[in-house]
């Protein structure tokens, strides 16, 4: 490989690392509209491994939009990353896959008018699987979006 190959095989693999985060942010924050343009057209997701649903990312953008106000504090961790970006005889190419690791505390509605926190503490963990392609206008976006979830604990 040469260095302008290894030099746009290290930038893919910045900018699909941003993409991920922005994922978890745009989840977290709860920013629809961000969270529908990490997408490209066409783009899916899938939450059914967590009791959520399956479909085109601005429908679930909706569905995630009324779910996630019953969990007024978000802190979505994604980790553990391995990014594989299709290889083309020694070149990068327009597709990437990402397995990734996530843990995503979150407190349920509830609190008293003294601060009091009522609500319990609601924690999922599992792995994603993000499907990548490049665009031509948007660089790197998300093609699919899938859900393992492997475990959940609520507590007080």
């Amino acid at each position: 490989m040469t260095q302008r190959v290894d030099l746009a095989a290290v930038m893919d693999r910045l900018a699909i690392d941003e993409v991920v985060t922005g994922y978890a942010v745009a989840v977290d924050d709860g920013d629809w509209d961000g969270y529908r343009a990490l997408f490209a057209p066409g783009g899916r997701a899938d939450y059914s491994s967590a009791g959520g649903v399956e479909g085109p990312a601005g429908e679930v953008a909706d569905w995630l939009a009324e779910t996630m106000k019953l969990f007024p504090v978000r802190q979505h961790l994604i980790v553990n990353r391995l990014i594989r970006v299709a290889d083309l005889g020694g070149s990068p190419g327009d597709t990437a896959q990402v397995r990734a690791d996530f843990l995503n505390p979150m407190r349920l509605e509830g609190e008293e008018s003294d601060g009091t926190v009522t609500a319990p503490n609601f924690v999922a963990a599992g792995r994603y699987a993000f499907a990548l392609v490049r665009t031509a206008r948007s660089g790197w976006r998300l093609s699919g979006v899938t859900v393992h979830e492997k475990w959940r604990h609520m507590s007080f």
